[in-house]
């Protein structure tokens, strides 16, 4: 009871409960280097698909969309927070710097640093009916022969892929963005797109450049 009595009389003590109430702590700031989700800077989408292709979430498509604003020929990458790691890829391997967190930026730009992507698109002939829906669906294609879009074939050569004698063949890796559009829209699970990344530092006589790209 002495020690109920002596508790009591310490925590109400005028002072105590005035500085329990009246407490002000140090305000938060986040760390130059703190990776918060991506947010937009503003700066023009040239739609290279390349923070989409680079996400390592397996269900990259749900957590970064690349669109075109209905009405405008504007395109912008549009974030969905629910699946984001806040890894920071999609921030450093956008080459018109679209996108912004933390000291990502400014860093890449310090150590002359620019991320290089190569693609493998993989058909699986045991299970590709020939179809051409890949092909269709390819966004760079139907860039490439605005035809595709509307009549569903083509005849030229300079796209990533089309038909030939039945069978999809590969013609253009090289053009090739990441956006596993061609994936998504396969029906027979026939298509894969891996990807490679090499992370590289310009040379000396090219660190103006990356100055350059950098903003």
């Amino acid at each position: 009871m002495t020690s109920l009595s002596a508790y009591l009389s310490h925590m109400l003590r005028a002072e105590w409960i005035r500085s329990f109430f009246l407490v002000k702590t140090k305000p938060l700031t986040k760390p130059a280097y703190f990776m918060d989700y991506p947010i937009d800077t503003g700066k023009r989408c040239t739609h290279c698909f390349s923070c989409m292709m680079i996400c390592p979430v397996p269900d990259a498509i749900s957590v970064l969309m690349v669109g075109e604003t209905e009405g405008e020929d504007i395109w912008k990458p549009v974030l969905y927070q629910g699946h984001c790691i806040r890894c920071g890829l999609c921030v450093e391997i956008c080459p018109e710097r679209v996108l912004a967190s933390g000291d990502i930026i400014e860093r890449v730009r310090q150590d002359s640093t620019y991320m290089q992507s190569t693609f493998h698109i993989l058909v699986n002939e045991g299970k590709c009916a020939g179809c051409g829906t890949c092909s269709i669906a390819c966004p760079v294609n139907k860039e490439i022969d605005p035809i595709l879009a509307s009549k569903g074939t083509t005849t030229s050569d300079e796209v990533i892929m089309r038909v030939k004698a039945g069978v999809m063949r590969v013609l253009h890796e090289e053009k090739c963005t990441g956006c596993k559009t061609c994936v998504l829209h396969c029906s027979y699970q026939a298509m894969d797109v891996a990807r490679v990344i090499e992370c590289l530092q310009y040379e000396s006589d090219d660190e103006t450049s990356a100055t350059n790209e950098g903003g």
